[in-house]
């Protein structure tokens, strides 16, 4: 809970450093993020809490809210707050959502915040071959970068409408700092000398490469694969320590170790030149193979958090916006700080990166003597070296405690639900409460993540899930005597109210980023927290027992990250024409939550719900 004043322009200041020749390519031609009107929020919340809560707890929160929203009560206010901030500044929201969800966040960046891609393994074993692929993915993200800074990147829409372009200059050159209270982020990307280096990190030893030629243009593939191949010459597996375990730990603890490792001027160096690098490249010993079949489920994992200190886990920067994760064995992924980047855009990353990699390398080393890439080194006292100890076995404990599950589902894909008519998104939604429903027999508060990037300077909103109609067809499936075309059509009721919902969300008016606003605007302006959002009603409707996140990619990649609350459940999915690629996740210190048992339960559900759609018999 916030209850302090909140300093927005601190936060806002980092995306104001885009060149203004920038700025109108990005986002001239999006339209402002409306705020929504004040009543139609809080009876799309009411609504919201109909199928979690009892009637008389129901009832109690009605009245709450009836006074909260009538005229000349406290919600107008603050909704007349919310207007003329939205006129003062480029979103009224977003600074705010980023300040309070990201940077005031004092949790761990891997597992709880970090979102990490894990991609189809690569063809190649051994680490000649690591080298020579990371060396096209380093062309290839260098190539995409050159196309935001001429701006040749052209503009996405959705729906037919343009997106808000802002966050991709964003992600080079840009880190989170943490902070005793809050964390926040350093952009180097517009300084008057750009950074012209990445960082890459093998055997928990970090090494600063340039990737720029002394003529500004950028090195070959040869000329980069000669000096990753001097990169592991210099980095055979030592007693080194695993600095970068240190930004694994929880953000008020790293921030006291942050100042004490800054003290000395050498590590003020090694850490500012990580800090200021375009992106990490992270070069990893092969993913312990246990089995096929969960082989899937490691290699997710090992992007996420590294797999342990005794694995990969020392090879990772975590408050680096970027790090592209290259293992031995040909797993390969990605790990982004959310404060800065989003699904979309690194999914438009992703997608340039494989589309770049099945080309020939098109230009020939020039034949002039590079530098050698320098190591990055550290001097560690005893204070250094005890944090380090902490953060080691905090990680280990965090690692253990997380259950990871990913699967791909071949019996259908989203043309299924497209040749009935039905949103696939939805269709699968309404799955995952069927499941959780099954293996829990209650429904859940869920969060589904609608991007807010048709709106100049939009984040994202969520869309929330159950509905009433997704509960009505939830006790409905499994009781024989109902029929099924009374089934099938309470299944397309369900779809077809969680549409509505997107629908709603993706035109700026979902409830909870107006609802937080609401909550943020009262402490803003020196008021008490209103009542509506000390209600035990408010805390069950935003305790997320379900994260989720469609993250469609034009590959078989998956997306995974950890619960947000220790009694729930992480899903994301990635739906191709005939299959489905999820990830659940669960914390395993949480007895009633288990990430196998609720795949295979989904699994199942949504067999069956292929059978309703099309009987066999």
């Amino acid at each position: 809970m916030i209850l302090r004043k909140f300093h927005p322009g601190s936060c806002r200041a980092w995306f104001s450093r885009v060149a203004l020749r920038q700025e109108l390519c990005f986002y001239s031609s999006v339209p402002v993020q409306p705020v929504p009107p004040l009543a139609q929020t809080l009876q799309g919340y009411l609504r919201a809490l109909e199928p979690l809560l009892p009637p008389e707890e129901l009832s109690h929160t009605q009245k709450m809210v009836q006074e909260f929203g009538k005229h000349g009560g406290l919600g107008p206010k603050l909704q007349e707050g919310l207007v003329k901030r939205a006129k003062h500044t480029k979103n009224w929201i977003s600074d705010w959502w980023v300040q309070w969800a990201y940077l005031e966040s004092r949790q761990p960046l891997p597992v709880h915040s970090n979102p990490a891609i894990s991609l189809p393994r690569r063809d190649y074993n051994g680490w000649r071959n690591q080298l020579l692929f990371a060396s096209k993915l380093i062309a290839a993200v260098l190539d995409f970068k050159a196309k935001i800074t001429t701006g040749q990147l052209p503009v996405e829409y959705m729906r037919g409408k343009p997106l808000c372009m802002e966050l991709y200059p964003l992600l080079f050159s840009s880190c989170r700092i943490p902070g005793p209270k809050h964390d926040y982020i350093a952009y180097h990307g517009r300084s008057r000398q750009s950074p012209t280096h990445i960082t890459v990190v093998r055997n928990y030893q970090f090494f600063q490469l340039e990737v720029y030629n002394s003529d500004g243009s950028r090195m070959t593939e040869s000329q980069i694969h000669g000096q990753l191949l001097r990169i592991r010459s210099q980095s055979w597996k030592t007693d080194k320590e695993p600095m970068g375990i240190l930004t694994s730990e929880h953000r008020h603890t790293w921030g006291q170790a942050y100042n004490r490792l800054l003290r000395d001027k050498l590590n003020k160096e090694s850490v500012r030149v990580i800090e200021k690098g375009l992106f990490n490249l992270c070069l990893d010993s092969p993913v312990m193979r246990i089995s096929d079949e969960k082989y899937a489920s490691r290699k997710a994992a090992q992007v996420l958090h590294g797999g342990g200190t005794f694995s990969n886990s020392g090879n990772r920067w975590f408050d680096k916006t970027l790090q592209f994760v290259v293992g031995e064995d040909g797993s390969w992924g990605l790990l982004y700080e959310q404060a800065i980047a989003e699904g979309p855009p690194i999914a438009t990353l992703l997608d340039h990166i494989l589309e770049y990699c099945e080309k020939p390398d098109p230009k020939r080393a020039p034949l002039v003597p590079l530098p050698m890439p320098k190591k990055l080194y550290f001097n560690i006292g005893r204070e250094i070296k005890r944090d380090i100890e902490h953060a080691k076995q905090n990680l280990d404990i965090l690692i253990n405690d997380l259950d990871v599950n990913v699967f791909n589902f071949k019996k259908f894909g989203k043309d299924l639900p497209k040749q009935h008519n039905m949103s696939p998104n939805a269709f699968i939604q309404v799955a995952l409460q069927l499941a959780y429903y099954r293996v829990h027999n209650e429904v859940c508060p869920a969060c589904d993540i609608a991007s807010q990037r048709m709106f100049r300077g939009g984040r994202t909103e969520f869309i929330r899930s159950p509905t009433n109609q997704t509960l009505k067809f939830i006790l409905a499936f499994d009781d024989p005597s109902v029929s099924r075309e009374a089934k099938l059509q309470m299944l397309r009721e369900a779809v077809d109210a969680y549409r509505a919902l997107t629908d709603q969300a993706l035109k700026g008016h979902g409830i909870d980023r107006h609802l937080l606003g609401l909550k943020l605007q009262a402490i803003e302006q020196g008021l008490s927290i209103p009542k509506v959002f000390m209600d035990t009603a408010y805390g069950l409707a935003t305790h997320w027992k379900l994260r989720t996140g469609q993250v469609p990619a034009n590959t078989d990649s998956v997306m995974c990250f950890g619960p947000l609350v220790p009694d729930g459940y992480a899903i994301c999915y990635n739906p191709q024409a005939d299959h489905v690629h999820f990830s659940i996740t669960a914390f395993n210190c949480c007895e009633e939550t288990h990430a196998e048992t609720l795949a295979l339960t989904l699994k199942n559900t949504l067999c069956q719900l292929q059978e309703l759609l099309q009987p066999t018999v």
